[in-house]
């Protein structure tokens, strides 16, 4: 059965200013790094799925989608014409993606900015900086931090014992606001402290990811993994703690299994694949990264959710090898991830998109949040140490909740 026609049409607009302050306080949609990228409002059509063939299927459902649109698009740019933006389960056998097509998506590229809506023309709304909660609560989720360390301990075992050589362990934190916080104040506060990072919000999870699955534009695809870290700190001792990091056995060999499993999944689909063999560092404000950038270009017209599937789970947010380390993170964990660690990101109808990795972020609903950290468990893995490196990243969203 064919869908009725829909006029999508994108139109140039004048500078928006912040995207974020033209976002509705429902519903709201977001893919943003330093100023740039897409924000979007409404539902036109979306698809809630659940099992392994889900991104088989969601891709036929956008392919379906689109070929019903009638498409009026003179800006041309990466993210106008038709959006399709989502947010996909961690582990697709227990959990559900949500992939959104909103009514109006508002976006700005290399400093020109547009707006597409899809069905009706709409103005663009008045820009607004809502407040946050006025108290936030904390309490431990799955696991307090004494049980957490306990799993660290219980990972790193099988790991010594030849089980398997990574796993990536999360714990999540329960927050709740008073009022029910207000989504876009959270993204507000985390585009501007984390311009680097892509700021997202899709279904209610929103936060913003140092860390890119990859994103395609034509032939070209791109991926950042990031893997190894270390908390912030002053002049100096910033200093030692990256120089520490780079020579750091665990970090690196944490760092190269991540590495390998991207290169891996991406090189069934590339004719050409750089992969640099010493990773940068990546500042970031409260923690620094050990970060390589793995391009490549395309041999066939294989579609940016076609890699997205290729890649996910990669190493470097499930483990090596990665069957083993998918059964073995719930026992431990104790928890069932949902969306967080899943990708997360948007895709156009010629097959082009970003898709991040969806880390430093919270699912919002209501007055209750739900905060995730996670780390990469190797041999050399100690726990109170990696309680450390998530009690450091879970400060992304705290701060976030917390600002005023």
């Amino acid at each position: 059965m064919s869908l009725p026609p829909t006029a999508v049409r994108s139109i140039p607009v004048s500078d928006p200013g912040d995207l974020f302050t033209r976002l509705p306080r429902e519903h709201a949609l977001a893919w943003v790094r330093d100023g740039e990228g897409v924000v979007g409002w409404g539902e036109l059509a979306r698809l809630d799925i659940s099992g392994l063939d889900s991104l088989t299927v969601a891709e036929q459902w956008w392919d379906e989608q689109c070929s019903s649109m009638v498409v009026d698009d003179p800006v041309d740019l990466p993210g106008s014409g038709p959006v399709c933006f989502g947010s996909v389960a961690f582990d697709r056998r227990t959990a559900e993606s949500a992939f959104v097509i909103p009514r109006v998506v508002l976006g700005r590229r290399n400093g020109q900015s547009w707006m597409t809506t899809f069905g009706s023309d709409r103005e663009l709304p008045a820009p607004v900086r809502p407040a946050g909660p006025d108290a936030v609560a904390y309490a431990d989720g799955a696991l307090g931090q004494a049980e957490w360390c306990a799993a660290v301990g219980a990972a790193v075992k099988r790991i010594r014992a030849g089980e398997l050589d990574k796993v990536v362990l999360a714990r999540d934190l329960l927050a709740w606001t008073e009022p029910a916080v207000d989504p876009r104040f959270v993204l507000q506060r985390l585009a501007r402290r984390y311009p680097d990072c892509w700021t997202f919000a899709v279904d209610g999870l929103l936060g913003s990811t140092p860390e890119l699955l990859v994103s395609r534009r034509g032939r070209h695809v791109t991926s950042l993994v990031l893997a190894g870290t270390v908390r912030r700190g002053r002049a100096a001792e910033d200093d030692r703690l990256v120089a520490d990091l780079v020579s750091s056995t665990k970090d690196q060999e944490e760092h190269r299994y991540s590495v390998r499993s991207v290169a891996d999944g991406l090189s069934a689909y590339c004719r050409e694949l750089d992969v640099p063999t010493t990773p940068d560092v990546l500042r970031l404000a409260t923690v620094t990264h050990l970060a390589t950038a793995v391009t490549g270009l395309l041999a066939e017209d294989t579609t940016v959710l076609q890699l997205v599937e290729a890649l996910h789970p990669p190493a470097a947010v499930c483990g090596t090898p990665t069957d083993l380390a998918l059964d073995v993170i719930p026992k431990l964990e104790r928890m069932d991830r949902g969306r967080y660690a899943g990708p997360v990101g948007w895709m156009d109808a010629s097959g082009d998109g970003e898709w991040g990795i969806a880390l430093r972020c919270a699912a919002v609903d209501g007055q209750r949040v739900r905060l995730f950290a996670g780390c990469g468990i190797v041999s050399g893995s100690d726990p109170e140490a990696e309680l450390a490196e998530c009690h450091a990243k879970l400060v992304t969203m705290r701060d976030a909740l917390e600002g005023s």
